[in-house]
């Protein structure tokens, strides 16, 4: 899933290109403004925005010498269009549903990576870290069980391959003291929690 362009890859052609760009926009937009976002030509987007007003999916209004466009804010279709828009969001709210029944509980579940900085595209992996309480076994068959159903369930709920890392608490500190970049640079720079605590809380700890 392309979740940099979601409307896009889920309403392919110019009607996706325009609504992907009116679902950014969160505001007026002329219609040349459209078409130049979306990449397509003005007669394109003024057709596609034509039809769309019919429906009532685009308000627009007349501000001579331009019309100015947007999404009706009270219409369930641009309603629907918007929710894909925000799609990564949803997903993030997902993966911590889902990683609720993950047990014993992670003391930090996070996604880094360009799922967390927003970049994700069809292409793009899912990067997660799971962290193991103090004193858990990694080989801990319950721990290593539902930690895979929470992967193949995160897997099928995002649409891209999901890639978990695993730490144990009490290694984390020593990881973030590593000098130099590196990927735990990156985790704590750009992670997103899903459950459980920052990487920098669980380094302070005693």
């Amino acid at each position: 899933m392309d979740y940099r362009h979601s409307v896009e890859a889920l309403i392919p052609g110019v009607q996706g290109r325009v609504l992907g760009v009116l679902a950014r926009a969160g505001t007026d937009l002329t219609m040349r403004g459209v078409a130049d976002l979306a990449g397509v030509s003005p007669q394109q987007a003024s057709v596609v925005i034509g039809k769309l007003v019919e429906l009532g999916v685009v308000d627009r209004r007349d501000v001579p010498p331009a019309s100015l466009v947007r999404l009706a804010a009270d219409n369930l279709a641009a309603q629907a269009v918007l929710s894909f828009a925000d799609l990564r969001q949803a997903a993030l709210e997902r993966l911590g549903e889902l990683a609720l029944a993950i047990r014993p509980a992670p003391v930090s579940l996070m996604v880094f990576g360009s799922f967390a900085r927003g970049e994700a595209d069809a292409e793009s992996d899912l990067d997660a870290l799971a962290v193991r309480p103090r004193g858990l076994a990694r080989d801990d068959d319950e721990w290593t069980d539902s930690l895979w159903s929470w992967t193949t369930s995160a897997t099928r709920a995002v649409g891209n391959p999901v890639h978990v890392m695993e730490a144990a608490e009490e290694e984390i500190s020593g990881l973030l003291r590593r000098p130099g970049p590196s990927v735990w640079t990156e985790i704590v720079r750009d992670g997103i929690v899903l459950v459980g605590s920052r990487l920098e809380r669980l380094a302070d700890a005693p």
